[in-house]
């Protein structure tokens, strides 16, 4: 049998389905029951305990003897059942290889004794079992090479469907892949990956303690899990572009409306126009169950600190309190009542203070309106966590960050055990409205000196061809085109051409060719082409700076030393807390830089507490390029968010209205700020109200985008469940 034909065997066998109660003797009993059932991920997560501290290698002795049975009692020829066996057998001992070679044995706080110990163990047994089966296949072994090769099959699956862009964790199986020896396929595969995670920079940041990382993407997590990642978001977009990656994950959907959903909620199908919402809220959590499944062991290792899913709610429903409350409540409930099982067979044999089922979910909740401080103090006084998103200013940030203190101090004083939750800063949005601001107020200027709409529209018109913008003017005037912010705009007024000439889809960077001869043409700019050039060029760079100013200034209100102190005086103060309750409040919110467009935006908003950077692959990607020159050094990085940053771009930052908004605080804010005794006299108070939040251009833009692409999602999956429907002869 060739490999090729193994993987077919290995991708048509379905797992067991396990008990309802494991059936095991003991841990060693138990994960390979657990394996051979078609779970290797799960089984090889188990050994991830703190209790197996000092018993890792014996553990892993005993394993082996037991795994070596099932090896050499099984005879291949001809024995599919025997293959998908040898299969899991290899699968389950490169899992463990792989997850001692992680962050996560760091957390489980075994020795690098009986971690190297436990390693050489593992070799030696797939050295062996690759001998067996070269004797038995003329000098091949098909079913290690298989297994090597879907591992990194799954590497691969990470931006697949964006040819333009490259993922961090393509890129390390790419490389892995290159360096695989036909000789010894496994362990091979383990050797390089072990090279791959020990020299990556996330690795290196991570066991340093200089930061914390997620991942703003659905696929690829065990392999960042084992590079020190602990949490991933998600929201429509990222589910769509999951599918995109992985189109097996419709064919999953799709299996779970002909067994589960046609059982228990047949009127989904009957009527999938009516329930679309529902439909598209399973769809996601098809895409959102392995990526829990994938950080189950960092939320117990680290006592629901970390291991977090951010599940973003129906943008349709974010400015009601009620109907986001009711979406949250369902999720959180069809979630705890899956890893109640899940949970009984990772947990198994260990101590029984862990609760079993406990969702490692946090909600995203949108800044978009003030209905978001309702719905986060709400969740967060249920010990619900929440990810604020779509949040982009200083005054945003701060009053959702108060929202959840309040929450939490209503959990505690109830004896609810609190999780690590986030405050998102979409810094990478932020200054793409802010370089879109710009370039709209310089249009305008040159505008301004026309006559009429007639010229203006002609003078439009010039710059869309001086900029190669990509926009189809229709014969009764109308332009249409994308935005970059996930959707297209239908314009008819000279406002909407602007808006629409200057997004991120048509002019970007500031400097981009063709816009400083415009500027000059029209006497906006007063000086040579080169020097307008220059002058954009340093525009682009100021930009580049906002996000990552706001991200400063809202992790220093709450977080540096000074102020963090001030913080739990305060609860214990106002709010009668002790000072370990205080300090539990303090300690598990993160702000999350997100939406990043450059390395900087991340090696700028580094923190060793309350700080999780989330990445898009292409960006990971970005940082190892951008740390790779031996000149690059770590250590100058250590609390890069206390960074002083030159007070130009500030100033001139600061000219723009909608900087001053996204940047200052309010009048409430400030006078929260001195209540707890933070000194913000410099800050301002002309930030952005909560009145303000929704027509805030990155909230607006952001929100439209949102709410498009979980439109086209929802017609993906209202679409199956009609083919479901068909094929189950429901009407």
């Amino acid at each position: 049998m060739e490999y090729k034909s193994v993987i077919t065997l290995l991708r048509s066998t379905e797992p067991e389905r396990l008990p309802d109660i494991p059936d095991s003797l003991d841990h060693v009993d138990h994960i390979v029951k657990t394996a051979l059932r078609g779970y290797p991920e799960l089984a090889a997560d188990h050994i991830l305990s703190s209790e197996l501290r000092g018993e890792l290698s014996r553990i892993i002795g005993d394993l082996i003897r037991q795994l070596d049975l099932v090896f050499e009692g099984s005879v291949v020829l001809g024995d599919k059942d025997a293959v998908v066996k040898r299969a899991r057998a290899y699968h389950l001992l490169i899992e463990i290889a792989l997850n001692l070679f992680g962050y996560e044995r760091m957390l489980a706080g075994f020795s690098d004794r009986e971690v190297d110990t436990s390693i050489h163990y593992i070799e030696n047994a797939l050295n062996r079992w690759e001998c067996i089966e070269r004797r038995e296949s003329r000098g091949e072994a098909p079913i290690a090479e298989a297994v090597v090769r879907m591992l990194i099959n799954d590497m691969k699956k990470v931006m697949a469907s964006n040819p333009r862009a490259e993922g961090m964790v393509a890129v390390i199986g790419r490389s892995t892949e290159s360096r695989l020896d036909p000789k010894c396929w496994s362990v091979s595969f383990l050797k390089a990956m072990r090279e791959e995670i020990e020299g990556n920079i996330y690795y290196r940041i991570s066991r340093l303690g200089i930061c914390r990382f997620g991942n703003d993407y659905a696929l690829g997590l065990r392999w960042l899990r084992r590079l020190g990642y602990v949490q991933v978001s998600t929201n429509p977009t990222l589910a769509a572009i999951a599918y995109d990656d992985d189109p097996s994950l419709w064919e999953v959907f799709r299996k779970i409306l002909k067994e589960e959903v046609a059982k228990t909620n047949p009127e989904w199908l009957k009527d999938p126009d009516r329930y679309r919402d529902e439909l598209a809220m399973r769809a996601t959590m098809v895409a959102l169950w392995p990526n829990m499944e994938v950080f189950r062991p960092i939320f117990f290792l680290r006592d629901y600190r970390d291991g977090m899913i951010s599940y973003q709610l129906n943008p349709n429903v974010a400015d009601s309190v009620e109907g986001s409350l009711n979406d949250a409540f369902k999720i959180y409930t069809a979630a705890q009542n899956y890893f109640k099982k899940y949970d009984a067979y990772l947990l198994w044999g260990y101590t029984a203070k862990l609760e079993r089922g406990r969702p490692n979910i946090v909600f995203k909740v949108a800044g978009s309106s003030p209905a978001a401080i309702d719905i986060t103090r709400e969740l967060e006084s249920r010990g619900i966590g929440t990810n604020n998103t779509v949040t982009f200013t200083v005054s945003q940030e701060a009053t959702l960050i108060i929202a959840k203190i309040e929450g939490m101090v209503e959990a505690v004083k109830r004896g609810i055990r609190i999780t690590r939750c986030y405050e998102t800063t979409m810094g990478g949005r932020l200054d793409d409205h802010m370089r879109e601001y710009v370039a709209a107020s310089l249009v305008r200027k040159a505008l301004s000196k026309l006559r009429d709409d007639r010229e203006r529209e002609e003078t439009l018109r010039v710059l869309a061809s001086m900029i190669k913008a990509s926009i189809k003017m229709e014969s009764d005037g109308r332009w249409i085109g994308a935005t970059g912010w996930g959707y297209d705009l239908e314009a008819t007024t000279i406002d909407e051409k602007i808006e629409l000439l200057c997004s991120r889809a048509n002019l970007r960077p500031l400097h981009k060719d063709g816009f400083a001869e415009f500027l000059v043409k029209y006497g906006v700019l007063e000086c040579s082409i080169g020097e307008a050039k220059k002058m954009l060029e340093e525009a682009e760079r100021y930009v580049g700076y906002g996000g990552i100013l706001v991200s400063q200034r809202v992790w220093s209100l709450f977080f540096s030393r000074e102020n963090k102190l001030k913080w739990i005086g305060y609860l214990i103060s106002k709010y009668g807390l002790t000072a370990e309750q205080a300090n539990e409040i303090m300690d598990v919110i993160d702000v999350l830089p997100a939406s990043k467009r450059k390395p900087d935006e991340t090696l700028l908003t580094l923190a060793g507490n309350n700080m999780t950077n989330t990445e898009f692959p292409d960006q990971q990607m970005a940082v190892v390029k951008a740390t790779s020159s031996p000149s690059f050094k770590l250590e100058e990085y250590e609390y890069s968010i206390l960074k002083k940053h030159d007070e130009k771009i500030v100033e001139w930052l600061m000219k723009w209205d909608d900087f001053v908004k996204a940047f200052e605080l309010t009048p409430q804010l400030k006078k929260r700020f001195e209540e707890v005794g933070i000194d913000v006299s410099k800050m301002g108070e002309r930030g952005l109200p909560p009145e303000g939040w929704s027509d805030f251009g990155s909230t607006y833009k952001t929100m439209r985008g949102f709410k498009q692409s979980y439109l086209t999602f929802r017609e993906k999956a209202v679409n199956i469940a009609r083919e479901v429907a068909k094929e189950l002869c429901i009407s």
